[in-house]
């Protein structure tokens, strides 16, 4: 995703708090099946070298978790927060899975 309307769109959609992001699921309906990912890390996290290493690591869980748990036909948000830059890799992507089966309950 890259237009401002989408993420604004996303905002209203269902969310999942964790320590280290909040994961914002929004069903397109639109009849597209393609899952759509937006990647939003604000300056308070820190200069633009920690910003960048953080949606790196939210492109590599996309790539491994969303694939199979994401929802089909939606758009998923992950919004960096201050602790997820020093949070371990393994426990972000249980924190994913976790999100994610919360949003689908």
């Amino acid at each position: 995703m890259s237009r401002r309307a989408d993420f604004l769109a996303a905002n209203s959609a269902r969310r999942a708090p964790m320590p280290g992001f909040v994961l914002l699921v929004r069903p397109r309906g639109d009849g597209d099946p393609s899952m759509r990912l937006g990647i939003t890390v604000t300056k308070k996290i820190g200069g633009a070298v920690v910003r960048n290493r953080m949606k790196r690591r939210f492109r590599a869980l996309a790539r491994e978790i969303l694939v199979g748990d994401g929802f089909a036909g939606a758009d998923h948000v992950l919004i960096g927060r201050a602790g997820g830059v020093e949070r371990d890799y393994a426990l972000l992507r249980v924190e994913l899975t976790r999100a994610l089966a919360k949003l689908r309950r």
